[in-house]
């Protein structure tokens, strides 16, 4: 069975359709989903959902882009939400220097407050990395994240900076980008990384798995990036599917 461990079926890309695609993730094979919120729209969206199905659980946090928006009323409605057994973890929250829309010292003090929430909650954290790998593995010593831990979501840095996030009780997450052709870089983490570290997931509706990359992205397709990651370690669907499940599960805190 599959876990995808990051998804945004809280999207409007789901509004049409989303009994359909929550369908065809099960046929699939896929027996859990967390589905992430990163804002008060989003993370409203995913309760609703972790509440109305069994195999469906929340990640709740705030998104660097948006993090001039949040409020102390935001980080609070947080903390209140991670009491609910449905949530199982803090995120996404990190750095995102792609974007200006949020100066990079208010996002660097809204990632800090979210770790020091997630100590505080005893729940792992989910890190958003574009462009800031650099502030961002700092920031999670500087703050001792290692103590909850947590996921690096679709990972795209080297092998190097991996180690170091697993050093930091870190685990490693894999999405469509590593079936892309050209993508050296996680196609060499999927390799190196040890099996009981790894995490697969879809980010979608984005990020979409070859040989649908242009299209809407669904939890479904975690089996493609499955696939791929048993192909370039030599091993069965089967055994990356019940590692990476086991893997999530332990991290989750999922019985």
């Amino acid at each position: 069975m599959l876990f995808d461990t990051h998804a945004h079926l809280n999207a409007e890309q789901y509004n049409e359709d989303l009994n359909e695609v929550m369908e065809r993730a099960q046929e699939a094979g896929v027996s859990n989903i967390v589905v992430v919120g990163f804002d008060r729209p989003t993370i409203t969206k995913a309760m609703e959902l972790a509440e109305a199905h069994d195999f469906i659980y929340a990640c709740v946090g705030w998104h660097p882009v948006d993090a001039i928006d949040m409020t102390d009323e935001d980080l609070d409605w947080i903390e209140e939400l991670a009491k609910h057994p449905k949530v199982v973890a803090i995120g996404e929250m990190g750095l995102d220097y792609h974007w200006d829309k949020s100066p990079h010292d208010i996002q660097k003090e809204v990632f800090r407050k979210q770790i020091r929430l997630a100590k505080k909650v005893k729940l792992p954290i989910v890190i958003h990395n574009r462009e800031a790998t650099s502030d961002i593995v700092d920031i999670l010593r500087e703050e001792n994240a290692a103590e909850v831990g947590g996921i690096m979501h679709c990972f795209s840095g080297s092998v190097e900076v991996a180690k170091q996030c697993l050093e930091m009780n870190f685990y490693i997450s894999l999405g469509g980008p590593v079936t892309f052709k050209n993508a050296k870089k996680p196609k060499e983490v999927a390799l190196e990384i040890p099996l009981n570290k790894l995490l697969i997931e879809t980010d979608c509706p984005y990020l979409t798995p070859h040989p649908y990359r242009g299209q809407r992205n669904e939890p479904s397709y975690v089996k493609l990036v499955a696939e791929q990651i048993a192909e370039i370690k030599g091993m069965t669907l089967e055994e990356i599917a019940q590692a990476t499940s086991d893997n999530a599960k332990r991290i989750f805190g999922i019985n």
